[in-house]
């Protein structure tokens, strides 16, 4: 590892293949691709330790407590592990974990607001990423590394237990010697001695209560195709966008991921198997979080950890299966935009725009407009194939799926793909998923998943509108003064270009299609369980369309309804042939109704009947047109 170069160094730049590139703009890609990214990634690591070497050579001050680290000392030790196994090196250079820590300690150097974590032990993990490389190509060496509320960490390995403040400490920092001698490694802390044992890859607990927690490690798959990632619960720097302690499965939990990923991993070998050959390259850990609500999976990626996903714990193998190729499609796309930019930088001068994101509850810049299109471009192409494989208990979902998500990502690019901040490379992108996803659109769905998912799209693009869009001010208030005149149609105005207003309250947005999958998989019965859903959007699910139009009148009629409920009675409507106009007016523009109902109230004290108002405003709507908003 070359840290300090005698002169000048002429760099190799690293080029995206041609045939690599339109892999990835279809939204796919193999092996052979990931591997150029990671191959440019390595490069930018190594780059980044360089500044980290000049970052601590200009920052010599270190308090007392981290007196006994040296710097000299883990950079000497890390050059002698790339030199006896440079593949040990490579492997904890290019832990997603290291990738984080790397990007924090810098800008912690350069002045990054400080989180209660000392600089001198956020620095000093080098020393541990050092010893961790030394013991596992088998050095002989001793080194301090720091301890963290008594937990000395070795990344890609594990961690000791030496005690914390509770238990005697003064301060919840200090540091531990590692040393190794003859293949075995010894942790020696203030409140106690860890003896990882021999053979450090695979290390096992020598020290009854202060002892050795090793990284989980899995392989679900057969010889030649296995995936062999880390269970990540240990390593602080495992998590995003900050670190965290370590948080520890219970035997139950360990087992439920192990068979989890067993069957996903058996899924995505048969229906995705050119995403399986790229993870077996590029997905390095998965970092589990607790379970969520039900239909509602949380996961994320971060550009600085490449091949790294925190990912709570999913319902079933086919929810996990998708969770792991939308995640790995940014990673591929965050490995993309590290060589070439796919859009221009936003300009300082004025607010950035905002764009709706049929996946997001609030609005997002272009940037991450263009992340999102990627991930759900690669979710669709797997329930496309999931779905003629899937059991029937799964089937109808699979097929729900596909059909929301192919027409999701259909609209979000005809929203944006000739916008004029994309770059010649991202409008290239954009205009292959396009013809990728027009290709779908031909492909038969079953009509009640179809439908449903038409019903599912258009709901959550008019909550979005209700909750983040405005009329023009003064057009509401001539419509409320309209109202109370008994004017035939509210002004002409109503119906202008409408504002932005992101609403930072905004949540749930999604109600109408986690219901619907509670319906899909038999579950009906407990789709109340779901969270933002209230009784009418239960009975709407339901398929109870006039018990649902009853109660969203009812609920809108009294104050402080929520401007989402103006699109649900608009898809409860949508069966009546007398409120027909009402009904699409609430699923293509419903803020005009919220708006005027809101002024109303403000200045009335009681709001007008909804569906009454509902066809009001609708005498006086133009046609259905798409708002980047």
């Amino acid at each position: 590892m070359s840290v300090r170069p005698t002169g000048p160094v002429a760099l190799p730049l690293h080029r995206l293949s041609v045939a690599g590139f339109h892999d990835l703009a279809r939204g796919e890609g193999g092996r052979a691709v990931v591997e150029e990214l990671l191959a440019a990634e390595r490069s930018r690591r190594m780059l980044l330790l360089r500044a980290l070497h000049d970052g601590l050579a200009g920052n010599g001050a270190l308090p007392p407590a981290g007196a006994a680290l040296s710097y000299g000392d883990a950079w000497s030790l890390l050059k002698r592990a790339q030199r006896t196994d440079p593949d040990v090196f490579d492997d904890v250079l290019m832990s997603p974990s290291t990738g984080m820590w790397l990007s924090l300690a810098l800008r912690r150097l350069r002045g990054a607001p400080a989180e209660d974590t000392p600089l001198w032990v956020v620095t000093g993990h080098l020393s541990a990423l050092a010893a961790s490389a030394g013991a596992r190509a088998g050095l002989d060496f001793s080194i301090a590394v720091p301890v963290s509320r008594g937990i000395a960490f070795l990344p890609t390995l594990g961690c000791a237990e030496l005690g914390c403040a509770e238990t005697g400490a003064t301060e919840p920092w200090s540091t531990a010697r590692v040393e190794a001698r003859d293949g075995q490694v010894r942790i020696n802390g203030e409140q106690g001695t860890v003896l990882v044992g021999s053979g450090a890859g695979a290390p096992g607990a020598r020290n009854g209560a202060r002892g050795w927690r090793a990284v989980r490690r899995v392989a679900p798959g057969k010889p030649g195709q296995q995936l062999r990632i880390a269970l990540d619960e240990l390593d602080p720097y495992r998590t995003f966008p900050r670190p965290s302690e370590p948080l520890l499965l219970t035997p139950a939990d360990a087992r439920a991921w192990q068979t989890m990923l067993t069957e996903a991993w058996e899924i995505l070998l048969r229906d995705e198997p050119q995403s399986a050959e790229a993870m077996r390259a590029g997905l390095m850990s998965v970092t589990p979080t607790p379970a969520r609500e039900r239909f509602r999976p949380h996961s994320v990626t971060a550009g600085d950890a490449f091949g790294g996903v925190m990912a709570s714990r999913p319902d079933d193998a086919p929810q996990l299966a998708a969770t792991l190729v939308h995640e790995f499609q940014h990673i591929k796309l965050g490995g993309l935009m590290r060589l070439r930019p796919l859009n221009a930088s936003h300009s300082a001068h004025g607010p950035e725009e905002l764009f709706y994101a049929p996946w997001r509850d609030d609005p997002r810049p272009l940037g991450g407009l263009l992340q999102g299109i990627y991930a759900f471009a690669g979710v669709a192409r797997f329930w496309r194939a999931h779905r003629h494989s899937a059991d029937a208990a799964h089937a109808s979902l699979a097929h729900f799926e596909f059909a929301l998500w192919r027409t999701q990502v259909w609209s979000t690019v005809n929203l944006v793909r000739t916008h004029e901040r994309l770059t010649p490379l991202g409008r290239r992108l954009l205009d292959t998923l396009h013809e990728s996803c027009a290709a779908w659109l031909d492909e038969a769905v079953p009509e009640t998943e179809l439908r449903l998912a038409r019903e599912v799209a258009a709901g959550h693009r008019a909550r979005w509108r209700a909750h983040h869009l405005r009329p023009p001010a003064a057009a509401v208030d001539d419509a409320v003064r309209a109202w109370q005149r008994g004017d035939e149609r509210p002004p002409p105005a109503l119906a202008g270009e409408p504002v932005l207003v992101p609403d930072s309250e905004a949540q749930f947005l999604d109600t109408e299609a986690v219901l619907a999958r509670y319906v899909l998989t038999g579950a009906g019965e407990d789709a109340g369980d779901a969270r933002g859903a209230d009784d009418a959007d239960v009975l709407l699910a339901r398929g109870d369309r006039a018990g649902a139009r009853d109660a969203f009148a009812a609920r809108l009629a009294a104050k402080g309804a929520p401007p989402g409920a103006w699109a649900g009675l608009g898809r409860a409507l949508a069966g009546e042939k007398a409120h027909q106009s009402a009904a699409r007016l609430l699923r293509s523009f419903p803020e005009r109704t919220w708006a005027v109902q809101s002024a109303l109230e403000k200045a009335t004290g009681q709001g007008a009947d909804p569906v009454l108002l509902a066809e009001w405003v609708a005498r006086g709507a133009r046609g259905p047109r798409e708002h980047g908003g």
